[in-house]
């Protein structure tokens, strides 16, 4: 496609439709991190009191692996923790334990793992999740040993504490200079969304979020560089989605006349926010706004990502703002080995764990623990096994139907 080329409204949604289709028929496991709503489907026709009803909390809502990473906080610290709160709801944690499973036991198979692997990382993640629950005092303070952390992560949290703006400059604009290089991933704006951008940046309201990211005084100055629309994601593409650059600049002195002292950039994420596919606990109160929503949900279950996050409307449309972090990584696992796949299975859902666990009371914690480890001493609880060889049938007929039709597109 041609570089400075903008695209229109309908041009550009059947190009990220294609691009969508494309993504989901990689692979088995792309296709189950793709495809939300299928798994919603089948939540949906399961009878009443098949999964075990866990206190109402803030849920990932879409608990995959690819949505579990190195989050730094406004102060540079990391911690892996859930990265993708579209789905966020006050909700069933169960709904997120069997999401996840399905996500663990599609990467296994990936990896060409015999179905015993499946097992035990079934059996692993259920005692994962039960040690983030029980691994937290009071205030949601951790009391428990943390567990050792699988290659997969650690691999990725070293690349992530090495990580500076010139790396997240290199890794998305391809340069330190501030532009954002049109082409594959970044498309030209049109003249609504040039001006609908430049218009937010200049709110008052948005300027001091920004600057309180940094930390800096509200006196500082705050200007749009560059934007462009970003193609990025599977399950959110067809929606707003924006990279805009910025520059603070703090004032040398006070009164006008002054000059400029110190600058930096900043790349911010603006995704629109749209009305989850998870279904909420009854009688659960939450934000009616979706922006406000997803970020609530963030602050409850990844205080480093909700801390970066503010909820904002842009082109008449709700929208999660957020600056980008050059720590933020997600787990990308392309082969697990048998020990590896173990392992990562009990510490991702030990993070989930302390996620939910944090949101409860000490009583609560323990009372929900028992529940969710009841006859599992030797395996892994018949509900979790059976939803997820159910879902990964599902899934597998999903796929290859999805590639089928994919490929009588491209013939056509």
């Amino acid at each position: 496609m041609p570089e400075t080329r903008s695209f229109g409204p309908t041009d550009r949604a059947a190009i990220l439709e294609r691009q969508r289709t494309l993504k989901m028929a990689r692979s088995a496991h792309a296709y189950v991190r793709g495809n939300t709503l299928k798994f919603y489907e089948w939540l949906e026709g399961l009878a009443r009191g098949t999964l075990p009803e866990g206190p109402p909390v803030w849920i990932c809502g879409d608990c995959h692996l690819g949505n579990l990473g190195p989050l730094a906080d406004a102060e540079g610290r990391v911690e892996i923790q859930i990265r993708d709160l579209d789905q966020t709801v006050i909700g069933n944690p169960t709904h997120d334990l069997v999401r996840l499973g399905l996500s663990l036991a599609s990467a296994a198979r990936g990896s060409d793992l015999p179905g015993v692997v499946t097992a035990r990382m079934l059996e692993e993640m259920i005692r994962g999740y039960a040690q983030g629950l029980g691994g937290q005092g009071q205030g949601g303070q951790g009391t428990d040993e943390t567990p050792p952390e699988p290659e997969v992560v650690r691999t990725v949290r070293r690349r992530a504490l090495g990580r500076h703006w010139k790396h997240l400059a290199r890794e998305r604009l391809k340069d330190v200079e501030p532009r954002i290089p049109l082409g594959r991933k970044f498309w030209a704006l049109d003249a609504a969304e040039r001006d609908a951008l430049h218009d937010l940046f200049g709110e008052e309201a948005v300027r001091r979020l920004v600057l309180a990211l940094h930390g800096r005084a509200a006196e500082a100055d705050l200007r749009l560089v560059d934007a462009a629309y970003w193609m990025k994601g599977c399950s959110s593409l067809g929606f707003l989605r924006y990279a805009a650059l910025v520059r603070i600049e703090d004032r040398e002195g006070k009164g006008p006349g002054k000059g400029l002292g110190k600058s930096r950039l900043a790349l911010i994420d603006l995704k629109e926010a749209v009305a989850p596919a998870a279904p909420p606990a009854p009688d659960a109160r939450m934000p009616e706004d979706a922006a406000e929503r997803v970020v609530a949900g963030a602050r409850a279950l990844s205080p480093n990502l909700g801390e970066r996050m503010r909820p904002v409307h842009l082109l008449g449309k709700p929208v999660v703002m957020r600056e980008l972090a050059p720590q933020d990584l997600k787990l990308d696992i392309d082969q697990f080995t048998r020990e590896e796949a173990v392992r990562a299975a009990h510490y991702l859902a030990y993070v989930v764990g302390r996620a939910h666990g944090r949101q409860m009371d000490e009583a609560v914690r323990a009372e929900w623990r028992a529940e969710v480890t009841r006859g599992c001493d030797a395996q892994a609880p018949s509900w979790l096994w059976s939803s997820v060889v159910e879902l990964a049938g599902r899934h597998e007929v999903g796929y290859l139907q999805h590639c089928r039709l994919y490929a009588d597109r491209r013939a056509a």
